[in-house]
């Protein structure tokens, strides 16, 4: 899988939706907004590991194709990370690598990890630099679309009727959570037995902000929006629900669910076709979205999107 691209340009896409019973066109042409005055755009790639520098490869060169056609001229600048990095100096994320990729328009990633370096240290694991480059960048939203193509509904593992037109797209909290949360390591107890703790943590404005991400994005598809959580259980989820549900006042035309990871996971293989906007926290969000993407018969086939303010904001975006 690979990561997607933004521009800090205007909008690529300017439609017109009708009420929420009725639901939008979700895919059309896409017309660049840079037809008439040049434009360059400063693109750092991440090949990183495993088939990353392959396709980033291709990504590269359909990149200048359409801005050759559309205005956009692009400046590539490819930097290591993850394994590739660890191999080449040492760390899974260089400090020079991280400098390029702050001072750009996007970054375009490849994949990071493999099993050559499972057994590494945690903080000589390609994945911690993954971590790193998150949350360095500041991207918090994680976008991961899951839409089963008519050419490629035999691919799906489920029934083609349970596959058929699924079209659903996971807001995943990227930088919180217990991937990030402290306090985290190892310690033994008073009877000398090893332990390993995390912390699920969210603070209100990490929840705020993605949850505005996900109803603006429900707004712009189907105007439904399930937030998945463990609010039976959870503290950290309570909160999560909480906060979700006040919000829904801001946004009466998107229609507000809530739903139980465990059920989640299982309602995405019965009846994907009931989705169309999933916002979950950062851990949920990683096993759903990969759990969505072999609905389509390949998470290989799939892009995704990190987005920060700088994006959201339409100043000067960083996105991977």
């Amino acid at each position: 899988m690979m990561s997607t691209l933004h521009a800090n340009s205007t909008p690529l896409m300017t439609t017109t939706f009708p009420s929420k019973s009725v639901c939008p066109p979700k895919r059309t042409l896409i017309r660049c907004s840079a037809t008439k005055t040049p434009k360059h755009y400063n693109i750092t790639l991440l090949p990183g590991d495993g088939i990353g520098p392959e396709v980033v490869s291709v990504a590269k060169n359909v990149l200048s194709l359409v801005g050759s056609r559309h205005g956009i001229e692009f400046g590539f600048q490819e930097m290591p990370v993850g394994g590739a990095a660890l191999d080449l100096v040492g760390v899974p994320l260089p400090d020079e690598t991280l400098s390029v990729a702050k001072q750009s328009d996007a970054i375009l990633l490849g994949a990071i990890g493999g099993y050559k370096w499972d057994k590494n240290e945690k903080h000589l694991k390609p994945e911690t630099g993954l971590l790193q480059l998150r949350a360095g960048l500041g991207v918090f939203a994680n976008l991961r679309p899951a839409t089963v193509l008519p050419q490629l509904v035999d691919s799906s593992t489920l029934k083609k009727e349970v596959a058929e037109g699924v079209d659903l797209m996971v807001v995943r909290e990227l930088t919180g959570g217990i991937y990030f949360g402290q306090p985290r390591g190892f310690s033994t107890t008073e009877k000398g037995e090893e332990i390993g703790f995390n912390t699920e943590v969210y603070a209100t404005y990490e929840i705020d902000r993605i949850a505005r991400v996900a109803f603006e994005t429900a707004r712009k598809r189907c105007g439904k929006l399930c937030s998945v959580d463990k609010a039976n259980v959870l503290e950290a989820s309570m909160l999560w629900r909480k906060r979700v549900t006040l919000m829904a006042s801001d946004y009466p035309d998107v229609e507000l669910t809530h739903m139980y990871v465990d059920n989640a996971a299982m309602q995405l293989i019965r009846d994907p076709k009931q989705f169309d906007t999933i916002v979950t926290n950062n851990i949920f969000g990683d096993i759903l979205s990969d759990e969505a993407s072999m609905l389509t018969g390949s998470i290989g086939m799939l892009p995704s999107a990190c987005l920060g303010e700088s994006v959201l904001s339409d100043q000067k975006p960083l996105l991977h």
